[in-house]
């Protein structure tokens, strides 16, 4: 069995390679009447597309989305949904060499292990390629909760490359679309620069932080046990290839806190509940706040590296591997938009759940 769906109600199904002709996803359970084209999906896409800087894969591609089921005149029709995103620049030649060697910190030794073969194109499903039909499907996500909860937004950014962390002093929300990490602080960003120019050089690669928050997120959205929001949020964010750890809220931060400083205190305001802080990252017992949804999700050093490392062949012969081709040194770089289309699909899924529960769209 091999999964390549996530989602409940709002389904989600990704399919391609990183060097095959195209990669998609299959978007099902889509409510009906909502207004969908090409061109309110492709602005996600572009967010993510490689080569718009120095600092990440010179991979040139337009990676334009086309819409090939489940819109009529502009609206969905509650059909499936087919996404494809033609594959243009591949470059093939460039894995000859590591057709018959594992890659260290890659995908490429459990994939045999598991199938007893592999695609070494550019790692194949294992790809972060493959996050473009994510990207794609959130774009699906995001125009229907544009019409069902018009107040909610998600944003990424960066939050740490490498050990180098940003200034939350300086946060500044319009700075997240200035420079090309997405990162709100200006000052940061322009270290990161100076950073990867050198990790570059040197033939190495970083990790990074990405957060991303929801913000009008109605409250009730979720369930408690096996379905919980913050559950359902981790998987999805784990989910992301490359991505070695989630948190919520605080997070593993809280761990240093006592249970006087970690509770997020309740008072009655006008419009209802208002919370004195957010360390539960919006949602308690699996179920949204009303606050912010907080999550922040770690992304491990791009595995594809010039610089030489031990590793073997198919055939158990111990080698050196140096992958050449384009690859990102900070793979971190172009997942705040994945992040934010994770976030939408889930939210979306949950959305849908709490309505067809109990009937209303939201609980005060």
């Amino acid at each position: 069995m091999s999964v390549n769906t996530f989602g409940h109600l709002f389904r989600v199904t990704t399919w391609g390679e990183s060097h095959g002709p195209a990669l998609g996803a299959t978007v099902d359970g889509c409510p009906p009447g909502v207004r969908l084209e090409a061109g309110t999906i492709q602005p996600c896409l572009d967010r993510r597309r490689p080569g718009q800087s120095r600092f990440t894969t010179q991979r040139r591609e337009a990676d334009a989305v086309e819409i090939l089921s489940g819109t009529y005149e502009g609206r969905t029709t509650g059909t499936p949904i087919q996404l494809m995103i033609r594959n243009t620049d591949q470059r093939s030649k460039d894995y000859s060499e590591i057709a018959e060697t594992f890659r260290p910190g890659h995908a490429d030794i459990t994939y045999f292990q598991k199938y007893g073969l592999r695609d070494p194109r550019g790692g194949g499903r294992s790809s972060a390629r493959e996050t473009a039909a994510r990207v794609a499907a959130g774009g699906v996500a995001r125009a229907v909760l544009a019409e069902l909860a018009p107040g909610l937004t998600v944003q990424g950014y960066l939050v740490q490359m490498g050990t180098r962390g940003i200034d939350r002093t300086r946060f500044d929300p319009a700075e997240i679309d200035r420079n090309p990490f997405w990162c709100p602080d200006a000052e940061t960003a322009e270290a990161w620069a100076a950073d990867l120019d050198a990790l570059r050089k040197a033939g190495n690669s970083v990790g990074a932080v990405i957060e991303v928050v929801a913000r009008g997120v109605p409250a009730g959205l979720g369930a408690p046990i096996y379905a919980k929001l913050d559950t359902e949020l981790a998987a999805a964010m784990m989910s992301i290839n490359a991505v070695k750890g989630v948190e919520i809220g605080a997070g593993f931060a809280a761990a240093a806190l006592t249970g006087v400083e970690n509770a997020d205190e309740i008072a009655m305001g006008e419009d209802g509940p208002v919370y004195g802080s957010n360390h539960a990252g919006g949602i308690l017992g699996g179920i949204a706040t009303g606050q912010d949804v907080v999550v922040r999700f770690a992304v491990k050093p791009t595995s594809s590296i010039l610089t030489p490392r031990a590793s073997i062949t198919r055939a158990g012969a111990a080698t050196e591997v140096v992958t050449k081709g384009r690859h990102d040194p900070c793979v971190g770089i172009r997942a705040a938009p994945v992040g934010e289309a994770m976030m939408a699909c889930v939210l979306l899924d949950a959305f849908l759940r709490h309505r067809g529960q109990t009937g209303a769209p939201t609980n005060a």
